[in-house]
């Protein structure tokens, strides 16, 4: 008897409850490629030779690809864990997720920071979580992640977080 056709396949990955990709707005792409020809033009000064297309060559390419690194970082829950960037947290060790706007991001991370916090923080972006962790073997207190829809993404690791932990049939009956 031969075996199914999907015993030989690998489990296909989970789909994403939430995904996001913090990608830098157009107009910071403009500036930063208008900021990288002036500074082409500068080096060039109406010289010949070599002078005359190696800036351009070299600064406008350069540019594009630090514009392209800065906006490449992806925020996710899938497979029972928030992922920002290469970081993974598993979301049983999450207590509370709060979704924050620019004032209360700014109050998190502000004067009165902790620095043993994980940051994963975009000036472009107004919004953030900050994500409370209950995990005794591990210092740090909460991560906070900038989040273009930090409402979307607090439900999304707590759905994750309830979804993974035990029913307490128990709860609310009389004692």
């Amino acid at each position: 008897m031969s075996p199914s056709p999907s015993a030989d396949r690998p489990p296909a990955p989970a789909r994403p409850a939430y995904a996001e990709r913090l990608d830098l707005p157009w107009w910071l792409w403009l500036t930063g490629l208008v900021a990288a020809a002036l500074l082409a033009v500068e080096i060039w000064m109406g010289a010949g030779g070599v002078r005359a297309w190696l800036p351009f060559a070299v600064l406008l390419p350069l540019t594009a690809a630090g514009l392209w690194w800065v906006g490449r970082i992806r925020v996710a829950v899938v497979d029972a864990e928030l992922r920002v960037d290469d970081a993974r947290l598993p979301v049983r060790f999450v207590a509370d997720v709060i979704p924050l706007d620019v004032a209360g991001r700014r109050e998190v991370l502000g004067v009165g920071a902790d620095p043993l916090a994980f940051v994963v923080q975009r000036p472009w972006i107004g919004g953030a979580v900050q994500v409370v962790l209950d995990d005794p073997a591990d210092p740090t207190p909460f991560w906070v992640v900038s989040t273009r829809r930090p409402v979307e993404l607090a439900e999304a690791v707590l759905a994750a977080r309830d979804a993974g932990r035990p029913v307490d049939r128990t709860a609310g009956e009389p004692g």
